[in-house]
């Protein structure tokens, strides 16, 4: 060994320090933490994996859809908020939609967050029976925004022959919107209305950061207790204490805000 090269020996002596590195971190570490894990995380190691007779249907950590074949929601199940992760809900693909506020105009290839988000509220307020307007949305359901010229206005959201959502605009007349049109000239002028507090909540027609989101408001939950008691027969003060059964407060006690496990009251339900 004396007689190595320099370079020879140091190039072994990395190579011991890799061999050990790797049993510590690739072997060593990797048992000692999942050991640990199991032992005292029990079944949050795993998953945190819920069992419905016998079957895993889901996981505590990650939300899911409650949908027909078509993609319609089932009425007598609580709906869970909308998610951007693959088709939804995908843990392969968890991401935002990485859309944000200046997002108002829809294309002939993709629609708007504005416009998602007028017609989602649009879509829940038809299901649980009450108003799904909201401030910058139009009635049927798209982004209220105008492209505004020196003589004349146009509501680019709205395809002709649709009607749109005001007739003028500071003393121009709006347009329809004509299919294929360039628009990009015209200043962008997204109309508030006269819509006030929405009764739609805010998660009910945004996804969340990771697409994957398991809980939903407690006044989301609130306003979806009338329909599922009606579809279940159930008085509506018992499906109210079961939302509250499955309400999570604030983490640590000051950290976010009160949410509702749609999965497990779903589940709850489903056991009567």
């Amino acid at each position: 060994m004396d007689r190595m090269p320099s370079r020879l020996r140091r190039h072994l002596a990395a190579l011991r320090a890799l061999l050990v590195l790797t049993v510590i971190t690739g072997v060593i570490y990797p048992l000692v933490a999942t050991g640990v894990a199991q032992a005292l995380l029990n079944d949050r190691a795993d998953g945190s994996l819920i069992e419905k007779d016998g079957e895993i249907v889901g996981s505590a950590l990650i939300g899911q859809s409650f949908t027909d074949a078509g993609g319609g929601p089932i009425r007598k199940y609580f709906q869970s908020r909308p998610s951007a992760a693959g088709d939804g809900y995908d843990p392969t693909a968890t991401a935002a939609s990485n859309l944000g506020p200046e997002d108002v105009i829809d294309t002939p290839d993709r629609t708007s967050l504005l416009t998602q988000v007028c017609a989602r509220s649009k879509a829940v307020g038809e299901l649980e029976g009450v108003s799904g307007a909201r401030p910058y949305c139009t009635p049927d359901g798209v982004g209220a925004v105008l492209k505004v010229f020196p003589d004349r206005a146009v509501s680019v959201n709205q395809a002709c022959p649709a009607a749109p959502f005001v007739p003028e605009y500071q003393g121009l007349k709006v347009e329809c919107a004509e299919p294929g049109r360039d628009y990009a000239a015209g200043r962008t002028v997204p109309v508030r209305g006269g819509a006030g507090r929405p009764a739609v909540p805010a998660d009910a027609v945004t996804a969340s950061g990771s697409g994957l989101d398991p809980h939903i408001s407690i006044a989301y939950a609130e306003l979806q207790a009338p329909r599922v008691a009606r579809e279940r027969g159930l008085a509506r003060d018992r499906v109210e204490a079961m939302i509250e059964e499955h309400t999570t407060g604030r983490a640590l006690g000051f950290m976010g805000e009160p949410v509702v496990s749609v999965l497990a009251l779903n589940l709850a339900l489903d056991r009567g």
